[in-house]
């Protein structure tokens, strides 16, 4: 009988092969040679790909469309590039003022997207595509780098090691690859599943380390509906091929949830599987995840009103809105309700106080409490304004 793997074990699931070197080995064959197995069939908006050069379009694998969910002058990260074919697309949707850097690990891959940079440049009029060389959850270390210091400084002793791991603790401190707090968006197409399991989770904190405050994640990657039995996790095919490395469908945006994201949204799943491996089913989903609500909380006397249709939703945060009613909230939920970016503003009236309130004098505000907002903490308490309007309230032949 087939070992099955629970939620409790499957990160520490005995796995008798080195990923890394397998997913290296199997991507450096796909820069040389097209391999169709690794396509998960997509459809991309817009006509971007016409002016890419075919070896990009056929050597780049992916399952979904994360680029439709960027806009124009965005600073953009994407997590494992490959041979480019995402950069490329959003080189054009970010314009001149945006900027696209590519993060892969494999050299191959790389040679194969800067290869067509210039060209690409010059029918753009512009040049915003950068390709470096790291690991998706290490972002912070600058590999090319790495390598320089290497090639000057060769490893003969346990002694030089200590050495390393210090140059290495340098550059992500001083020289880190990806800064803090400096993307509006990351996106990555059907990648975070070959990273090994135990670096997942300091995958996800990368991910919002690098982000800007309500910056989002947009993710297409491959998930199943049962965790992958021992049989499939132990097939170094079957994980560099995407399928052993899945995510749960629910774990998948539980990742982003222990990470700090808020506002998760699938945006997309394939209705049909696309791989099903020992009665497990395997499907491409896309996702978006804000970063944001971290912070204190003030009482500026705000409220929202839930428009409805649930008689009560709860937030990330465990807040709770009851359709059609004032309900008292911090300034920073109400940023984060209310902002025109935000994925909740179509299903949010925001209800500001009458008079502002400056940040330095407001008050805490507990955000355990479902609390009602009464009119008057909106208005204040001095408002005694009687204000009648004489206009007919229909127009000739309307129902009040």
């Amino acid at each position: 009988m087939t070992d099955i793997v629970t939620p409790s074990n499957k990160q520490s699931a005995s796995i008798e092969y080195d990923i890394e070197t397998a997913v290296i080995e199997r991507y450096q064959a796909g820069a040389r040679q097209q391999q169709p197995s690794l396509c998960c069939p997509t459809e991309y908006a817009g006509n971007y790909l016409e002016i890419l050069p075919e070896e990009i379009i056929a050597k780049d694998y992916g399952c979904g469309d994360p680029t439709r969910y960027v806009n124009e002058g965005e600073t953009v990260v994407d997590l494992g590039s490959g041979a480019g074919k995402n950069c490329y697309i959003l080189a054009q949707k970010l314009g001149a003022k945006g900027k696209i850097i590519g993060v892969d690990f494999n050299d191959e891959m790389l040679s194969l997207a800067r290869k067509y940079q210039s060209e690409i440049a010059s029918k753009l009029g512009y040049q915003n595509t950068e390709f470096v060389k790291g690991k998706i959850q290490d972002l912070k270390l600058n590999l090319a780098k790495v390598q320089t210091w290497l090639t000057n400084n060769p490893i003969t002793s346990i002694e030089e090691v200590s050495n390393y791991e210090t140059e290495c603790d340098r550059l992500r401190s001083q020289e880190p690859l990806i800064a803090d707090n400096s993307v509006d968006v990351v996106i990555s197409n059907c990648v975070l599943n070959l990273v090994r399991p135990q670096d997942k989770q300091q995958l996800f904190a990368e991910i919002f380390r690098v982000l800007k405050r309500g910056g989002r994640a947009v993710i297409s990657d491959i998930v199943c509906d049962e965790n992958p039995t021992s049989t499939i996790l132990n097939d170094p095919e079957l994980w560099s091929g995407c399928i052993s490395g899945a995510f749960r469908e629910d774990m998948f945006l539980k990742m982003f949830e222990e990470a700090g994201f808020y506002g998760l949204e699938i945006l997309k799943r394939e209705e049909q599987p696309w791989q099903v491996v020992d009665g497990i089913e395997f499907r491409s989903m896309t996702i978006r995840a804000y970063k944001g609500k971290e912070g204190e909380c003030w009482d500026r006397k705000q409220a929202v009103i839930y428009k409805g249709p649930w008689k009560q939703v709860q937030d990330d945060d465990g807040h709770t809105f009851c359709r059609g009613e004032r309900m008292a909230v911090c300034d920073k939920t109400y940023q984060i309700l209310t902002s025109c970016c935000s994925p909740y503003s179509q299903d949010i009236i925001p209800v500001p106080p009458y008079e502002n309130i400056p940040l330095e004098e407001a008050e805490t505000f507990s955000c355990k409490n479902k609390a009602i907002r009464h009119p008057k903490e909106t208005k204040g308490s001095e408002y005694n304004l009687t204000n009648t309007n004489d206009l007919e309230c229909c127009s000739p032949g309307e129902c009040c």
